[in-house]
């Protein structure tokens, strides 16, 4: 197998040599640095860090490397620069959010063909759809059936989840990192206070630090039943916070996967989710906590709160077993490495 190059312009190294952060990125970024001997990750060197190189694009040897490029934008650019010194660089993009519906013409196209010209790796099969309908509706035919795509469900390690453990009130998750509108902080903040006033909860929101300063955060930090703060600083204590969790309120108008709620699910916390495409391409048929107005979003999050014990019961009647377990087989990253490696296989070996 050739060595893999990841690119991410968002990627940052500590000053120990680890990909610091624990937003999506930062976690898919060292997700793939572990699936390669000697990786690479594109950005300001050389440096030496812990179990990868720190490189700029202009030092990575095109004849035996990958690079994956999670800005699809630029692959073009890196292509060229690559092809400087190799007649066939190996590029391919991975797409791991949404497709973006760009206001000027120019990325919009960029994006589509970026699709039809690299090999693209989706984070979740709804991502691959929107990929196909970008790439169809902004190239030729004979660009668009060309094109080379694939996906896998990124999953999550298992063996993290944590037993669960009681804690002295409901506590009820904003299961995002950003208060982008996108994920309708709003709508959230209006349903958890309506079944604050009915219930004792304590709601958890822990932000990027790019959104923990914002005015809106400020204003939700002052009440007192809010806890507002920045992201754990380890798995294992983001793990421990899941496991003392009762419930999440999932609000967000689009997701290209879902990782955090999949991982909440997983960990026993009671998700109250949009009733959306994407929210029920992750849980099994017949799941019964999903919301089509604010109303409905409260009376189950209300239910959620009460009693989380019947409604992990209920779950547990639809899967026909345990509810937690049907999500770990489900979102397993052991399918998300071996089909990756596979189709890497197919398409530069």
């Amino acid at each position: 197998m050739r060595r893999l190059a990841v690119k991410w312009d968002g990627a940052r190294v500590d000053a120990d040599g680890h990909v610091s952060g624990h937003d999506a990125g930062a976690t898919l970024v060292r997700r793939l640095l572990h699936l390669s001997d000697a990786p690479l990750l594109i950005g300001p060197g050389p440096r030496r860090c812990q179990g990868f190189d720190l490189v700029p694009l202009e030092f990575v040897d095109g004849e035996g490397t990958v690079v994956v490029n999670l800005d699809v934008l630029d692959s073009t650019e890196i292509w060229r620069t690559l092809r400087e010194r190799c007649p066939d660089p190996a590029v391919m993009n991975f797409q791991w959010g949404p497709t973006t519906s760009y206001a000027d013409r120019v990325p919009q196209l960029a994006e589509a063909l970026s699709f039809g010209l690299f090999p693209t790796f989706a984070n979740s099969e709804r991502t691959a759809q929107e990929v196909r309908e970008v790439v169809g509706r902004w190239t030729v035919p004979p660009v668009a059936e060309k094109a080379r795509i694939a996906w896998v469900n990124l999953g999550f390690r298992v063996e993290h989840v944590q037993p669960r453990r009681e804690t002295p009130e409901p506590v009820v998750l904003y299961p995002a990192i950003y208060l982008s509108e996108r994920k309708q902080p709003r709508l959230f903040l209006d349903v958890v206070e309506r079944v604050h006033a009915q219930v004792p909860i304590r709601v958890v929101m822990r932000l990027h630090e790019s959104h923990l300063v914002s005015e809106l955060a400020m204003h939700i930090s002052q009440k007192d039943w809010v806890w507002v703060g920045p992201l754990t600083a380890t798995r294992v204590s983001y793990w421990e916070g899941l496991a003392g969790t009762t419930a999440f309120l999932a609000t967000a108008t689009e997701e290209s996967y879902g990782l955090e709620y999949v991982e909440a699910l997983a960990a026993g916390v009671i998700g109250i989710l949009p009733d959306v495409p994407w929210a029920h391409a992750l849980v099994p048929d017949g799941y019964p906590y999903f919301w089509r107005t604010p109303a409905q979003a409260e009376e189950l999050l209300l239910r959620a709160v009460r009693d989380p014990q019947a409604c992990q019961a209920e779950l547990d009647a639809v899967v026909g077993g345990s509810f937690t377990a049907w999500v770990a087989a489900k979102h397993d990253d052991h399918s998300f490495e071996h089909v990756f490696l596979a189709q890497l296989h197919e398409w530069f070996d």
